[in-house]
């Protein structure tokens, strides 16, 4: 997976959260939850790595997304 950028911890408020699980349906059913308490900018597809289990899912989240309506985070434009 890509390195994590300041842009996306750049202020309280802004996390990044890296999903492993089993398989595909498990990792999206957790994005749902946090889809349903915050913000998210939402995977659209989850990420085998060779020779380690399961599958990584990575999304970004703002806990406070009425603070910042031009931010390219909570948009999911990065």
């Amino acid at each position: 997976m890509r390195s994590i950028s300041e842009a996306h911890v750049a202020r309280p408020g802004l996390a990044v959260v890296e999903v492993a699980a089993l398989d595909d349906a498990t990792a999206f059913a957790v994005q749902e939850l946090l889809a349903a308490q915050c913000a998210i900018a939402a995977a659209e597809r989850t990420v085998h790595e060779p020779g380690e289990p399961g599958v990584r899912l990575r999304l970004f989240l703002d806990l406070h997304p009425d603070n910042d309506q031009d931010d390219p985070v909570s948009n999911g434009e990065t």
